[in-house]
This record gives C-alpha cells, sequence and structure tokens, in this order.
C-alpha cells in the first residue's frame, strides 16, 4: 500500500535539501502515518486503517463511524 492517508489524502510532497553552502538537492517530505486498529460499536468488528497524526485527531473530534461512513461514501472499502 501507498504512503497516503486513508481518511485525509496526505501523501509525500517534494522539496530541496540545502546544504550550508546553499547546494540543493531533491527529497521528499513525508507524511506522519500510523497504522491503526480501531474497534467499529456499530458494526461490532474491528477496522483497520492507515492514518496520518492529523486524521486521528479528527476521528477523536468526530467520531469513528462519522468518518468510516463518509469514507465508504467517496469509495473506499473498510
Amino acid at each position: 500500500m501507498a504512503r497516503v492517508c486513508q481518511v485525509t489524502g496526505k501523501r509525500p510532497i517534494t522539496g530541496h535539501k540545502v546544504s550550508h553552502s546553499n547546494i540543493k538537492t531533491k527529497r521528499r517530505f513525508l507524511p506522519n502515518l500510523q497504522t491503526k486498529r480501531f474497534f467499529l460499536a456499530e458494526e461490532d468488528k474491528w477496522v483497520t486503517i492507515k492514518l496520518s497524526s492529523e486524521a486521528i485527531r479528527t476521528i477523536n473530534k468526530n467520531g469513528l463511524y462519522s468518518v468510516v461512513k463518509e469514507l465508504r461514501k467517496s469509495g473506499v472499502s473498510i
């Protein structure tokens, strides 16, 4: 699976590593992804989702079931 958050869609971006002498070389900025298991009480089962740390905060704020329902509506199978 790619390095993409399933909730927010965050993915690696590119930029420059800049040395002390101001030489620029390409590098990748990777998102802070965590593989996390949640218990979905409405369906009485565990779901595993690859999330960024921002998405974990979104789940804490909005609730797991509303986030999963929105993901399924957009076509992601969970």
